[in-house]
């Protein structure tokens, strides 16, 4: 089975090294020497990796992202990134590590691709695209627990997931393909190509409802 988590690491860092360390992203205030800076510290480093999860533990995670910035040139950040986990890490275990990051590379290489003026939908493949909706549907719930609505992850060919249980809001059906729907629902709703439908205030609420860990 094709390890789609490193098919999209050596793409994003192809791409990195094509567009250079100053060009925008789709995270809020970082460029893609800021992008590539996190996936390293994410993967090497263990005194910066509850941070990106935990709020409380944020800025020592800003700060050891501007010391591995300060120690390495972009270059040298994008290659540590490519050539993949140390091995002590919990992601280079088999298995854990690939299912880890499967969303995450997948994401920030459309974090990059889709900051650009240019760019296209991709067509990926079969396979990919189930991969990235087995792992939606486990992190759907947690990404969008502060959707306003009940909300259900709906395929073109009618497979649905309910991320969120109808409540008082009643509920909103996003659909679209596997990688759109995790587009939307790890807060990339601007970009992501994806019908919803359902009551028109709750829809337009959830186009900036900010999701994500």
């Amino acid at each position: 089975m094709t390890d789609y988590s490193r098919v999209e690491r050596l793409a994003l860092c192809d791409l990195f090294d094509q567009l250079g360390p100053d060009q925008p992203t789709l995270c809020d205030g970082w460029t893609t020497h800021d992008l590539a800076v996190h996936l390293h510290v994410r993967e090497a480093d263990p005194l910066a990796g509850p941070g990106i999860m935990i709020p409380a533990f944020s800025e020592t995670t800003e700060r050891r992202m501007a010391r591995a910035k300060a120690k390495y040139s972009f270059t040298e950040i994008v290659d540590l990134v490519r050539n993949g986990p140390p091995t002590f890490t919990i992601y280079s275990i088999p298995g854990l590590g690939h299912s880890l990051n499967t969303t995450e590379y997948f994401v920030h290489h459309e974090d990059v691709r889709r900051a650009q003026p240019d760019f296209a939908v991709r067509d990926l493949p079969a396979d990919q695209q189930q991969a990235l909706w087995k792992q939606v549907k486990l992190a759907a719930k947690t990404m969008t627990r502060k959707a306003p609505s009940g909300l259900v992850l709906r395929l073109p060919d009618g497979t649905e997931s309910v991320a969120r249980r109808p409540g008082g809001q009643g509920s909103v059906t996003v659909t679209g393909e596997p990688a759109e729907l995790v587009l939307f629902t790890f807060g990339r709703q601007a970009v992501a190509k994806v019908e919803l439908t359902g009551d028109p205030e709750i829809v337009e609420r959830l186009k900036t409802t900010p999701f994500g860990p």
